[in-house]
């Protein structure tokens, strides 16, 4: 897209935008932008002292404007009790509205500061656990092109992160996907490359592994594992190979975050079935690694974002980068 397109396409959504507004005056006469970020984080937090935090008020003004909002629609919109407990079905229904509203709204400020300011700005990215690839090295080699850019990283199940991408609320999403519903969609795809997937252990404890190759499936049945919790894609991948396979897992430990799961394998309490690439080895080089004889994941790990016309500029350089660099890395 040349700068006059893009340019074009910035004035031609604020004009929507402005127009929108307009347009909602006539129906609610104070309603703004503010009060739909408030009742978003409410929907995050799920907790009104949280919320307030996260929207830098004190709770007592995010209360008034949520119940000036619900006023002013002639709505009621929130369960209240002592706490916050929900929302009430014409609340969902207002919420959904208002996630694409803040989302558009926050796309337009990114892409009104990429115009002044060329590639600055914060990028929001949703991340599956355990990918296929390292996130750090990645951005490592996007911010040696746009050093200015900054990024914003939320981790996010494979579900989560396509519903993400698809209400705007990511700028960008790397994780495991179906290729198809990628293309009905209309997203812009680069295929993370499949190295296979390996155990990760520590050999003070299990010596006898050094000795092996690669491991079948019977191999690490036998053995003690830290694996992320049952809802993770990678998780039900691989619950799904064993159970297929006639065998069993033996989880010592579960966990969402990878730090604690790492961490178990370095003190020998189990060991790590992960997508290679997905750790980088000198960040634990007294841990060794061997390839699982297993078969391939049904999703493809890819880094996704919007379709060119609706990708902000700060996405698509983002992507276009990481193309760029993955490309390089292959050849």
């Amino acid at each position: 897209m040349t700068l006059p397109d893009v340019v074009w396409t910035a004035a031609s959504e604020l004009f929507f935008t402005c127009y929108t507004v307009s347009l909602s005056s006539l129906v609610c006469n104070s309603m703004d932008i503010k009060q739909l970020i408030y009742l978003c984080n409410l929907e995050r937090e799920r907790h009104f002292g949280r919320a307030a935090e996260a929207s830098f008020v004190s709770q007592p003004t995010l209360s008034m404007r949520l119940k000036n909002l619900e006023r002013e629609l002639g709505l009621s919109l929130i369960n209240r009790s002592n706490n916050f407990d929900g929302f009430t079905a014409e609340g969902e229904r207002v919420l959904a509205w208002a996630r694409e509203i803040v989302s558009v709204y926050q796309g337009l400020k990114l892409e009104v500061e990429s115009l002044k300011h060329d590639v600055n700005g914060t990028l929001r990215i949703g991340v599956v656990p355990q990918c296929s690839i390292s996130l750090p090295q990645l951005l490592k080699s996007v911010h040696e092109r746009y050093p200015q850019l900054d990024y914003r990283v939320t981790v996010l199940s494979a579900d989560q992160l396509l519903e993400a991408l698809n209400s705007h609320t990511v700028d960008a999403g790397i994780g495991f996907f179906e290729l198809a519903t990628l293309r009905e969609l209309h997203f812009q795809a680069e295929v993370l490359e499949n190295n296979g997937i390996e155990l990760v252990y520590h050999p003070d404890y299990f010596p006898l592994l050094d000795d092996k190759i690669s491991l079948t499936l019977s191999d690490v049945a036998a053995l003690p594992l830290c694996l992320a919790e049952p809802t993770r894609y990678f998780r039900r991948y691989l619950d799904a190979c064993f159970r297929e396979a006639g065998l069993s897992l033996r989880v010592i430990l579960e966990s969402t975050t990878v730090f604690q799961l790492v961490q178990g394998v370095q003190v020998g309490l189990g060991c790590l079935i992960a997508p290679t690439g997905h750790l980088i080895p000198a960040m634990t080089p007294e841990l060794h690694r061997r390839t699982i004889d297993i078969p391939p994941m049904p999703r493809q790990g890819a880094v996704v974002i919007a379709a060119p016309s609706r990708a902000t500029p700060l996405s698509q350089h983002f992507f276009d980068e990481v193309k760029r660099s993955l490309s390089h890395e292959r050849q």
